[in-house]
């Protein structure tokens, strides 16, 4: 080590985003989608609240709808917070896809071990312009995903990701 250079410090294992990548972000229109689907499943449930509070008159249907518009609220809080907690980085020998609020997730996966890329938008996300790209290994537990993309860049990345596995997998 050179005198000039500072010690560096060791990386812990219990912070699981490393800052020596370039993250890139994922689009905060996600925020909108996923409130939209928290919204609709609300709905559902404070609709079948007031009918039975309607029809019955008991009070406890009172109480459930302002425990399910509480709920909703902190959900929709975490929803924002969650949807910048994503994010990727390309890395030479494999992608990094990072999420988590309490629970902070790092998903590592290299390129010799993809098996497909999957980019797949739901109505919602369509309608908000975005994708999701979904990548499979040979490791059923593998959650490699990263919603909340561009279609151009959806794409970009799925064909990136492709002609990397292949390169990767030919040394097999």
């Amino acid at each position: 080590m050179n005198a000039a250079e500072p010690p560096q410090s060791p990386v812990s294992a219990l912070e699981p985003w490393p800052d020596t990548v370039r993250w890139q972000p994922i689009s905060t229109d996600l925020i909108w989608v996923e409130l939209l689907r928290l919204a609709l499943g609300l709905a559902v449930l404070l609709v079948g609240l007031a009918v039975g509070w309607a029809w019955h008159g008991h009070w406890l249907f009172g109480v459930g709808c302002a425990v399910v518009l509480l709920g909703g609220g902190w959900r929709a809080w975490t929803i924002v917070r969650a949807v910048h907690a994503w994010g990727y980085a390309e890395r030479a020998d494999d992608l990094l896809v990072r999420h988590g609020l309490l629970v902070r997730r790092l998903s590592i996966v290299p390129y010799s071990r993809m098996q497909f890329v999957d980019v797949s938008a739901g109505p919602l996300e369509r309608a908000f312009d975005l994708a999701t790209v979904q990548l499979h290994t040979a490791a059923a537990a593998t959650d490699a995903r990263v919603p909340g993309l561009r279609p151009a860049e959806a794409s970009r990345l799925r064909d990136r990701l492709t002609a990397l596995g292949e390169d990767r997998a030919e040394g097999l």
